[in-house]
């Protein structure tokens, strides 16, 4: 018998296990990653749904609601994202991956404060479950990405001869003070540049309070110049956010610095592959693309799964967005 559970009916021991066997597990998808959106009720309302077959844990999916402290950008702006995409078991039949999303889609899609839409943001490959997303109602939409084998240095000469002039230095954050200082320089390219929804910082103080992330800084004579925020399970590091003052430190590459550091990390601890978590649209120009080509990952396609459930809510939206980037 084939069933839907909800967050206290899955045993986390077969949770644990399922992420250590799939090959679409994301640290994302843990246990670890919903009790971290669940200690914040007050930026996101998280949700996880599994798949039982037989007694035996066959999926999972972990994603979170935004929350607005205004209740217009709430209105305006609520979505759930499933970071990574759900983790399936790698002989997961279509059906079950099907039941799976039918249900997470209908559930968070009814009431007044449904979500506009549904994103799946893959880092592996779907494509043996596309047709059961589609069945369920999402949409694929093509989507980049570098993984960068952190055992290999495949750095291009630019970037070499940019870490060997900088004079910087990348080490662990080691008090909330020096938190504060790097998301200064994050807001800063959010509000400049990126022009998307930032979280607040409480978001990163809790991760650095509950030891989920590292915050690799880079300082210049003290100063913290950039930075990157990294998750990690066993096999993956995951460049979450990273900054860098790069106009007013042009001579010291505070972003070449931060994501090497990142990289560095994977190496040190083991892991296989840093994943830079989206690298644009194929075909449209982006020059975040075009900076981490240069740290020698693999280009690959793994593309978004899309549900939008308020469709004049997501077409304002689209609007929206453009125009503020065009400012």
């Amino acid at each position: 018998m084939t069933q839907i559970l909800q967050y206290n009916q899955i045993d986390r021991q077969q949770w644990t296990e399922l992420l250590r066997t799939s090959e679409t597990g994301t640290w994302f998808q843990s246990p670890e990653a919903y009790d971290f959106f669940a200690s914040m009720p007050t930026l996101l309302e998280p949700f996880v749904y599994g798949v039982e077959k037989g007694n035996r844990l066959c999926a999972v999916c972990v994603g979170y609601v935004t929350k607005e402290r205004n209740p217009i950008r709430q209105f305006f702006t609520r979505r759930a994202i499933i970071t990574g995409g759900p983790c399936l078991a790698n002989n997961s039949l279509n059906e079950e991956v099907q039941l799976l999303l039918s249900t997470l889609r209908q559930q968070l899609s009814t009431g007044a404060n449904a979500p506009i839409y549904i994103e799946c943001r893959n880092f592996n490959d779907f494509s043996s479950w596309k047709s059961a997303f589609i069945a369920a109602g999402f949409a694929y939409k093509p989507h980049l990405n570098f993984h960068v084998d952190p055992a290999v240095n495949k750095l291009s000469d630019n970037r070499k001869r940019q870490l060997k002039k900088s004079d910087a230095i990348s080490e662990p954050a080691h008090s909330e003070s020096e938190i504060r200082e790097w998301y200064q320089v994050l807001a800063e390219l959010y509000r400049t540049k990126v022009k998307t929804p930032l979280w607040p910082i409480d978001f990163f103080l809790s991760a650095f309070r509950q030891n989920i992330a590292q915050f690799l800084l880079v300082k210049h004579e003290g100063k913290v110049i950039g930075g990157s925020m990294v998750v990690a399970d066993k096999r993956t590091v995951y460049e979450w956010f990273e900054c860098g003052l790069n106009a007013e430190f042009k001579d010291q590459y505070p972003s070449v610095l931060a994501t090497n550091s990142g990289i560095q990390l994977a190496h040190q601890s083991g892991c296989t592959r840093y994943d830079m978590m989206g690298a644009g649209e194929p075909g449209v120009p982006y020059g975040v693309r075009d900076f981490k080509a240069e740290f020698g990952g693999t280009l690959v396609e793994h593309g978004r799964f899309l549900s939008i459930c308020k469709p004049a809510l997501y077409r304002f939206g689209e609007w929206g967005v453009k125009r503020l980037k065009q400012r």
